[in-house]
C-alpha cells in the first residue's frame, strides 16, 4: 500500500466542533474517506452501507440504539477463544489473509516528539460499523496475537489526532472482550453524535488517573493534552490494561476527542477510557447483544429490528453491567493501578 507519511505539523491540535462535524477535513480524512468510499464502490465489503436507523432511549444515560441487521448476518464470525493468552493461530483466519485492495495506506510518522511509534497499515473493516470504520494494523507478517502493545495504542493515537473530525476515535477490543480475531487490530471510526464521556469530570485516583461513571460502565481515564503526551499515556494505558490481564481480566479502550478530567474548561485533548470486565469466551445465547468497546461508550448497534424498536435503557444496562466487576473490586483495582502509574 502507499505510505501516508505525516509529521507533528500534521497533527489538528482543535478538531472541528459538533455544530460543523464536516467542516474542513484534514488530509488524513480525505485520504482515509475517498479510499473507503472507493473499495464500497468497488464491492470489497461484504455488505453495501447506507445510512442506518439510529434512536436515542428514553433515560438519564441517553444510550443511542442503531439497527445494522447486514453486519449481524454478514460478518464472519467471530473465532473461539479460550484465554487471555491464547497464542497466535495461523491456521485462523488473520490480516495476514486480508486482499491487497482491503489495504487503504500505510500510517508512518517522521520527525518528533520523540522517537516514531510502529507504522500501522490501514485497512477496511469488510464488516463496517459506521461510514469510515477501518483496522489500524502493527505489521501483520509479525503474528502477534490480540493483547495490547505500547507502540500499537500510541500509533492509534497518533492516528486521532490526524483527524479534524470531533467523531473520529480508535479503539480495541482484549480477548475475552469482545475481540473476534485473535491478531493484533485495534479499530478507527467516525461517529456522527458526541457522546457523555467526552466532557463528564472524573473522580481523581491519581496524579494520571481517574474514575468516569458517565456512561453505562465505569471506565478508567487517562488525558493527553497534546501530541507530547501521547508516549507517557500510551505507556501507562498498556501498563494497567497489562495488570488487568494479570488479574484474570479482560479489557477494553477507546480514546476520543475531550474535556480534561476535571471537565469542560481546561483545553480539550485526547481522553483515554480502558474498561476492565469479567472474560466472556464464546456466545452467550441469553444475551440480547454482544458487549464490547461500542456498547461500554453508550452506543448499541442491534442486530434486530425488534429489538432495536423495543428495548429500553434499564435492558441495555442490565445486558452490559452483567460483564462489569462489582464496585468494592473496581475500587480496590482502581487502587492498585494508581499505585502502579505514580
Amino acid at each position: 500500500p502507499e505510505e501516508f507519511v505525516y509529521g507533528e505539523e500534521d497533527f489538528v491540535l482543535q478538531a472541528a466542533g459538533w455544530g460543523d462535524p464536516d467542516s474542513a477535513p484534514s488530509r488524513f480524512d480525505r485520504v482515509l474517506l475517498a479510499g473507503w468510499s472507493d473499495r464500497m464502490e468497488r464491492g470489497l465489503f461484504r455488505y453495501r452501507l447506507g445510512p442506518l436507523p439510529s434512536r436515542v432511549l428514553p433515560g438519564p444515560l441517553r444510550l443511542v440504539a442503531q439497527l445494522n441487521e447486514q453486519r449481524s448476518a454478514e460478518r464472519r464470525p467471530p473465532q473461539p477463544v479460550r484465554s487471555l493468552r491464547d497464542p497466535f493461530d495461523p491456521g485462523a483466519f488473520n490480516f495476514t489473509r486480508l486482499r491487497p485492495a482491503e489495504l487503504l495506506f500505510r500510517l508512518r510518522r517522521t520527525g518528533g516528539p520523540g522517537p516514531p511509534p510502529d507504522p500501522l497499515l490501514v485497512a477496511i473493516n469488510a464488516s463496517p460499523l459506521e461510514r469510515g470504520h477501518v483496522l489500524l494494523l502493527p505489521e501483520p507478517a509479525r503474528r502477534l496475537p490480540q493483547v495490547l502493545t505500547a507502540p500499537a495504542l500510541r500509533g492509534a493515537l497518533e492516528a486521532a489526532l490526524l483527524s479534524a473530525h470531533p467523531g473520529f476515535r480508535v479503539g480495541f477490543n482484549g480477548l475475552g472482550g469482545g475481540a473476534s480475531v485473535n491478531h493484533l487490530h485495534l479499530h478507527g471510526l467516525y461517529l456522527d453524535r458526541p457522546l457523555p464521556l467526552e466532557e463528564a469530570p472524573a473522580e481523581p485516583l491519581g496524579p494520571r488517573l481517574g474514575l468516569l461513571r458517565a456512561g453505562p460502565a465505569p471506565a478508567f481515564l487517562f488525558f493527553a493534552p497534546g501530541p507530547a503526551a501521547l508516549e507517557p499515556v500510551s505507556r501507562a494505558v498498556y501498563r494497567a490494561a497489562e495488570h488487568l490481564g494479570g488479574a484474570g481480566l479482560a479489557c477494553n479502550v477507546l480514546a476520543m476527542r475531550g474535556d480534561p478530567p476535571a471537565g469542560p474548561g481546561g483545553g480539550r485533548g485526547l481522553r483515554v477510557l480502558l474498561w476492565a470486565r469479567r472474560p466472556l469466551f464464546g456466545p452467550k445465547a441469553s444475551e440480547p447483544f454482544a458487549v464490547a468497546l461500542c456498547e461500554l461508550a453508550g452506543l448499541l448497534p442491534l442486530p434486530a429490528e425488534p429489538l432495536y424498536r423495543d428495548i429500553t435503557e434499564v435492558q441495555a444496562l442490565s445486558a452490559i453491567r452483567q460483564h462489569l466487576l462489582p464496585e468494592p473490586e473496581l475500587l480496590r483495582l482502581g487502587g492498585e493501578l494508581a499505585r502502579l502509574l505514580e
